[in-house]
């Protein structure tokens, strides 16, 4: 009965790897109890769209096979070196330089994730101009978890925050050298009590120097977006920042492009304040996908200035792009854990 069940269950794909589940090695050992199948899946990117699909698609055909699904979920464990406790799933949000948007794109995007029903955490490590609490309303600052002494994370929008803002003034510049900055964000990193998370956001300061670096190397991260705006003076600081993520064998998920362009409320004709295409161009030089366009709305803006992101806003245009860069940063996150388990399967199968 399970062999029955399991050659049915190759009928279901997986539409990023182009290959069936089965023959990929997604599906565990499959047991049937009475009228119930159990059935292991190995998915790594809780709430993508892709993924939710496939275990649509699963139960689907073993009620076709006339059982009862009952599925769980075997996330593979080849996790990047370093990879933080609780958090499977690290995402980078880096730009070559400051200035494109992409502490905007780490909280709308944190958000989204959140919304879809994922637990996630937001570490606003960019040094220099921490500005993630407020664009998420937050006033407050983290207090103490009462048991173990570690630092409890402000809670916000259904995220999890923690802000190297909370350790300083508003007003206060911070001038540290380059070890005291390793050394804090180490140990706020390491100190905050995270506890379960789905996807974990890094809004990283902009450049390539030690502090990337150090952060990488501490956290395990699993894919990085590289955020642009469309002219070519961002683009050739985006590839830096591509590039450094290359070196550093971490996978790139995708591009974003901010500030993509601005339609015009009244006459409703689309401005290309900065150029256009250049989001696209970085993408097809390194061979990764594009993301998101983010349209130049005031609307972004004015959400970060009231706390409040857009991308929670209806079904405003800047709220579209946002969530379609979500969903499709999750199911990107979703193909980096399938294809390496599935690589893992064919290496083990080659081995016996």
């Amino acid at each position: 009965m399970t062999s029955t069940l399991r050659n049915a269950l190759a009928r279901v794909d997986d539409p990023i790897l182009d290959d069936d589940i089965v023959s990929l090695g997604l599906v565990g050992d499959v047991e049937v109890d009475g009228d119930t199948a159990h059935v292991p899946l190995a998915l790594g990117a809780p709430h993508s769209p892709v993924e939710t699909q496939i275990t649509e698609d699963v139960r689907a055909v073993v009620r076709d096979e006339g059982y009862e699904p009952v599925l769980s979920v075997e996330i593979d464990d080849t996790t990047p070196a370093g990879q933080m406790d609780g958090a499977p799933n690290v995402i980078a949000v880096s730009s070559g330089k400051g200035g494109v948007g992409k502490s905007t794109v780490s909280v709308n995007l944190a958000t989204a994730m959140a919304e879809r029903g994922a637990n996630v955490g937001l570490f606003d490590a960019d040094v220099y101009g921490p500005n993630i609490p407020r664009m998420l309303g937050v006033q407050s600052e983290p207090g103490r978890a009462d048991d173990d002494g570690t630092i409890r994370p402000v809670e916000s929008h259904g995220l999890k925050l923690m802000s190297i803002g909370f350790l300083v003034g508003d007003d206060d510049p911070v001038i540290w050298r380059g070890a005291m900055v390793n050394k804090v964000l180490t140990e706020l990193l390491h100190d905050t009590k995270w506890g379960d998370l789905d996807y974990f956001v890094v809004d990283l300061p902009p450049g390539t120097g030690d502090v990337q670096l150090t952060l990488l190397q501490q956290i395990g991260v699993l894919g990085a977006l590289a955020v642009t705006t469309p002219q070519d003076i961002s683009l050739d600081n985006a590839r830096k920042s591509v590039r450094m993520f290359e070196k550093h064998d971490t996978s790139v998920l995708g591009v974003v492009e901010n500030m993509s362009g601005f339609v015009c409320d009244e006459c409703g004709t689309r401005h290309d304040v900065f150029a256009t295409g250049g989001g696209q161009r970085l993408a097809d030089e390194f061979d990764h996908p594009l993301l998101a366009e983010i349209p130049l709305d005031p609307a972004i803006q004015q959400g970060c200035e009231i706390g409040e992101p857009v991308v929670s806003d209806g079904n405003s245009e800047p709220a579209r792009a946002f969530r379609t860069l979500a969903e499709r940063t999750m199911d990107q996150v979703g193909r980096e854990r399938r294809r390496s388990h599935a690589n893992g399967a064919v290496e083990i199968g080659q081995n016996q």
